[in-house]
């Protein structure tokens, strides 16, 4: 009984029913944590929506949403901020979810796209394709997207060696990352003052460019790449649980460990080329969600509602509450850039490697 008692459970419970009990808490957590941060963003998109340089009340800008034509209104809620918001929060979630999938996959906190040079191949191919080739819109869209692809192909085959580990993946990207930040470099000094303020613009990290055209190609591909992950996702327990563990529950690790890179590398890559790379969302999504759920439950829809939060939030911040406005990703970067010193002091504390 006393056993019984210092398991949690009644006198008399059986395994089973403990276990029960504790998958149902697990559940009800999981929608609290759910439920809580949608509010959040819900917050968030209403406030960003009524403030500014002329601030509207709720019911103005529920009436704009609905067709209405209200005076001033209708162009700086409907035109401007409808779509800023909207891009704010498609990036949010679609870097916190890849950025959760690259961090439970390679169990390691460092493997987030934006540490490991999946971005960095994105911006470079941005950069070189707005100061060299002086191009815009869809076409660098596609490129940074297709380069982005590639270069995480390539981190992938230099990593392999009977299997992709944590570690070595880390400071491969890293590494890459740091070539490809030569490019973006080079690229910088060559440009005009025209393109490379733009370029710079772009690397920051922004929502200034978010208008109804760009917001489209962004919803449609993300509304196909974000549900096929969370679907692929469904192997990640099996797959922490190491190869032979995995290939015994009927999980091909391999395969299934590289569908899912080529789909969180390509959500990564059309985030990035919307808006730039906006950093630490990716990497601080996921261990906020973890922390939230108290390390229990599935991580992704969390993680990708925390992105969006800190997304929105962090542009709220820099374009209202600041003396002067700043892009969203140099507020982002100001709160990513301490947790991942304290990571790496509490990593070399205790003695672990990346």
């Amino acid at each position: 009984m006393l056993g019984a008692r210092a398991a949690g459970g009644a006198p008399g419970a059986t395994p089973g029913a403990l276990v029960a009990r504790g998958r149902r808490a697990r559940t009800r957590r999981h929608r609290t944590v759910v439920a809580v941060l949608s509010l959040l963003v819900a917050a968030l998109v209403v406030v960003t929506l009524c403030v500014g340089e002329r601030a509207y009340t709720p019911l103005e800008v529920l009436r704009v949403l609905l067709g209405e034509q209200v005076p001033g209104a209708s162009f700086n809620v409907g035109v401007l901020r409808t779509p800023r918001v909207l891009t704010g929060a498609l990036v949010g979630v679609a870097f916190g979810t890849a950025g959760a999938v690259f961090q439970t996959m390679l169990r390691n906190a460092l493997a987030s796209p934006d540490i490991i040079g999946v971005s960095a191949g994105s911006s470079a191919a941005a950069v070189v394709a707005i100061t060299m080739f002086g191009l815009s819109g869809p076409a660098l869209s596609a490129v940074a997207v297709v380069v982005g692809l590639a270069v995480a192909v390539v981190i992938y085959a230099l990593s392999w060696r009977g299997g992709v580990h944590g570690a070595r993946l880390v400071l491969i990207g890293i590494a890459v990352g740091a070539m490809l930040q030569s490019v973006i470099a080079y690229a910088m000094t060559r440009a005009g003052i025209y393109d490379a303020n733009e370029a710079l613009r772009w690397l920051t990290g922004s929502l200034s460019s978010a208008f109804w055209a760009t917001l489209g190609p962004l919803a449609g591909s993300l509304a196909v790449l974000v549900p096929t992950l969370l679907v692929l996702a469904r192997r990640l327990p099996a797959l922490q649980l190491g190869d032979d563990a995995a290939a015994g529950l009927g999980v091909a690790p391999d395969r299934s460990r590289l569908a899912l890179l080529v789909v969180a590398v390509a959500t990564i890559a059309v985030a990035t080329a919307a808006t730039g790379p906006i950093a630490f969302v990716a990497f601080l999504s996921g261990p906020i969600a973890h922390r939230l759920l108290r390390g229990t439950g599935r991580l992704l829809v969390p993680a990708g509602l925390v992105g969006a939060a800190l997304v929105l939030g962090a542009d709220l911040v820099g374009q209202h509450l600041l003396p002067a406005r700043f892009p969203v990703g140099v507020v982002t970067g100001v709160l990513g850039a301490p947790y991942l010193l304290w990571l790496l002091a509490r990593t070399n504390r205790s003695g672990g490697s990346l």
